[in-house]
């Protein structure tokens, strides 16, 4: 196949390009659906790729990546990200699938955390919430029993 585009986003504002020749693909058969032709098609697919060595990634964006996929990540360096797919019969469809995933991944990956901002609560809140604990003060005491008046 050719190499992977990603779309361009955050932390990638022209996309990127994954050669293909960085790309490793294994077939093996699915136990998902196909009648009598699911035991002789190799329709799973496996796709592999280095993050650590791949060219389509610059220091920071892989160090973005490999710290926001840290989780999935295996091999002897660690940086080897493995997806697979097999929910469609054909092998074509399940290796777009794959792709397509791993670009998912990759354009989430290279994105820059996003800073939370500290906010005030607004005046309204504040006042619902003093007017909710208002009620659930009132119903426990309405709770208590009667005193010996």
């Amino acid at each position: 196949m050719d190499d992977l585009q990603v779309a361009s986003g955050p932390g990638a504002p022209r996309g990127l390009v994954v050669p293909a020749t960085e790309l490793v693909e294994q077939f093996s058969r699915s136990s998902g659906p196909g009648g009598q032709h699911v035991n002789t098609a190799d329709s799973k697919v496996q796709l592999s790729i280095d993050l650590g060595t791949t060219t389509a990634l610059d220091d920071q964006q892989r160090a973005r990546v490999l710290q926001h996929l840290a989780a999935r990540l295996v091999g002897d360096s660690g940086t080897v990200l493995t997806l697979s797919a097999e929910e469609h019969r054909s092998q074509w469809r399940n290796r777009a699938t794959a792709r397509q995933r791993l670009a998912e991944l990759l354009r989430e990956g290279v994105a820059p955390p996003v800073v939370r901002r500290a906010t005030r609560p607004t005046r309204g809140s504040k006042r619902r919430r003093l007017k909710a604990k208002r009620i659930r003060a009132e119903k426990k005491q309405n709770r208590k029993r009667p005193g010996a008046e």
